[in-house]
């Protein structure tokens, strides 16, 4: 396996009035093409700010940010901007569904960033769906949809683009265990296609389920 992720004394500090809050100290983390790693930490450790990072929804303070091999840490918001749309599919704990949208357009929706003709991103946005187990909810609103399947709506958006990365920030945090547990398996069915899959969480049910657990606490990788 090779690394598709590399970060080499990653810091992330906020100016506070007069004084530096830091929230990540000195982060050395590798994770390979095709591994399930979980990232886990209880609120404030600084999980929520590294996954930003590794998304490039944010920039670190100092430090190398390698993502398949190429220096992204500096790099212009544009830039970050299309790698991250190519490469990083994002599934959030609170699906971030647009209320009056149907379930085929939230998924199309991605595609359409990309350029991709309306023929073929509806007909991928349709498959992304039939593999969520979403095939007859096609034109269904999310207010027309229970909690487990509004989730699964935003895994197939986050899908619709064949991401080299998924990562999922607490996917299971608004859903009861069973309904948790078949979100868990689905990510490692999508594991098993070969995707790489990092999970934040709290929940340390999610160690039956990743390769790797990452263990953070007050900015610092302690395990």
């Amino acid at each position: 396996m090779s690394p598709l992720i590399e970060m080499h004394n990653i810091t992330k500090s906020y100016k506070l009035w007069d004084d530096e809050l830091k929230i990540l100290k000195w982060i050395n983390i590798e994770i390979n093409k095709g591994e399930f790693v979980s990232i886990m930490g209880q609120s404030g450790s600084g999980k929520s700010t590294l996954m930003n990072i590794i998304g490039m929804l944010d920039n670190p303070s100092t430090g190398e940010y390698f993502f398949e091999g190429k220096d992204v840490s500096h790099l212009t918001d544009d830039d970050q901007g299309m790698i991250r749309r190519e490469n990083i599919g994002f599934i959030f704990q609170s699906y971030n569904l647009l209320p009056k949208t149907s379930a085929l357009n939230q998924v199309i929706m991605p595609l359409i960033y990309q350029g991709v003709g309306k023929k073929e991103r509806t007909e991928r946005a349709i498959e992304a769906l039939k593999k969520v187990g979403l095939g007859e909810k096609l034109n269904n609103m999310p207010n027309e949809m229970s909690w487990w399947q509004q989730q699964r709506v935003s895994v197939a958006r986050a899908l619709v683009t064949n991401p080299v990365l998924i990562l999922a920030d607490e996917p299971t945090g608004a859903l009861d265990s069973k309904t948790g547990a078949e979100m868990m398996e689905l990510l490692v069915e999508l594991n098993k296609e070969g995707r790489t899959i990092v999970v934040i969480t709290h929940e340390h049910e999610i160690d039956a389920y990743a390769e790797r657990h990452i263990l953070i606490r007050d900015g610092n990788i302690v395990k």
